[in-house]
């Protein structure tokens, strides 16, 4: 009956019968002309005057000294948790509620991670739950922290802003300051969320943005890290370009690179879209508090906003009250052509993870049986 409802709402602010999607981009600024300029200008792969507007755009917007532009956020997690001096065979911690990208990224090192539970009002890493496992497991010594268990080091912990909601970061880089642990933000979906005023990115050493189809601007694909310290940001942007050294026609490079860069043709989509950033995010808060009105009165409760977070309003979840729930409205809307979608299937659950430390992952299995993420789409309304 709820799904049945909620078709009906959807249908009856849309007035239309096609698919109605989860979350479309919309270009209604100077994406053409931006485009059509580096096209005219042949600079459309990774050198080119839109890549340095846009890592300037970046860093002007969340208040970070430098950014760095990639090819996507995978990549720039794997550059950050580099930059963070994540080593092979160390350990970090991050949250097994999130998109594989995030330790598929420390996987890469051929490093570990240990999934924290989150919080069940942010859905991001938990400071109770990742103070809890240090005390724990976590011994200091002069070279850093090291696992009890494990034996390893505990080098890095990133955790992820869930659907651009924001985590308690700076209870969790209090923590990691305690613990000599460098704190890296997977801010992949929480370009212009803010936690106490202050924007995602800016709490720990590095953080990591998304600029995917779906994400709240795009560029086509892209990422990009930003942060303050000026050595990171001139290594990053050394190996994230094959780590090349001469300036002239000679091909001579000082280390194993990256070929990362973001390409010029997608920052100048990405420049556009930042044009326009204020108006989507003004627009989705619409959005979000039409059916904070709409959908108590069809018994779905929508996820609240965290406290002392300003949202971008990304995606956008309501809560059920049991997997069964959620399996019956994710198969009546998606049969009807409304795009719905549970949270991510828990990472310890993927079998490339599923002997990887853990805690109790108490929260976290419930929001998994229980969130599903509506159309957030600017185009709805």
């Amino acid at each position: 009956m709820k799904a049945r409802n909620f078709n009906s709402l959807i249908r009856s602010i849309t007035n239309s019968k096609d698919t109605i999607g989860l979350h479309s981009p919309i270009f209604s600024g100077n994406e053409k002309k931006y485009i059509n300029q580096t096209i005219d200008s042949t600079y459309v792969s990774s050198v080119g005057k839109f890549v340095d507007k846009f890592e300037k755009n970046i860093s002007t917007l969340t208040k970070s000294k430098y950014c760095i532009a990639t090819v996507n956020g995978t990549c720039a997690i794997h550059i950050a948790l580099i930059l963070g001096n994540v080593k092979p065979n160390d350990e970090v911690l991050t949250q097994a509620l999130s998109f594989v990208a995030t330790s598929n990224a420390i996987s890469y090192l051929n490093a570990k991670p240990i999934f924290i539970d989150v919080d069940i009002d942010t859905m991001g890493m938990s400071p109770s739950a990742l103070g809890s496992f240090l005390e724990e497991f976590g011994e200091k010594r002069e070279t850093g922290t090291y696992n009890k268990l494990t034996g390893k080091k505990i080098s890095a912990c990133l955790p992820m802003h869930t659907f651009g909601f924001m985590s308690r970061i700076d209870e969790i880089k209090t923590i990691c300051d305690n613990w000599n642990i460098n704190l890296l933000e997977d801010s992949a979906e929480a370009l212009g969320s803010k936690y106490k005023g202050k924007y995602s990115g800016t709490f720990g050493l590095l953080s990591a943005y998304s600029f995917n189809g779906n994400k709240i601007i795009t560029s086509g694909g892209g990422g990009c890290i930003t942060t303050q310290n000026e050595k990171l940001f001139k290594r990053g942007k050394h190996i994230s370009s094959t780590a090349k050294i001469s300036d002239n026609y000679d091909f001579i490079h000082d280390e194993v690179g990256y070929n990362y860069r973001m390409p010029n043709i997608n920052a100048a989509l990405a420049c556009a879209q930042l044009e326009s950033l204020q108006k989507i995010i003004s627009n989705k808060k619409e959005l979000y508090e039409f059916y904070a009105l709409e959908l108590p009165s069809i018994g779905i409760e929508l996820a609240s906003i965290p406290k002392e977070t300003s949202w971008n309003y990304w995606l956008i979840p309501i809560i059920l009250e049991s997997k069964k729930e959620r399996d019956l409205f994710l198969k009546e809307t998606n049969n009807h052509k409304i795009m719905t979608r549970p949270i991510w299937t828990l990472l310890y659950k993927l079998p490339m993870y599923m002997d990887c430390q853990r805690d109790s992952q108490k929260n976290a299995l419930i929001l998994e049986s229980t969130i599903v993420n509506i159309p957030s789409n600017v185009r709805i309304k």
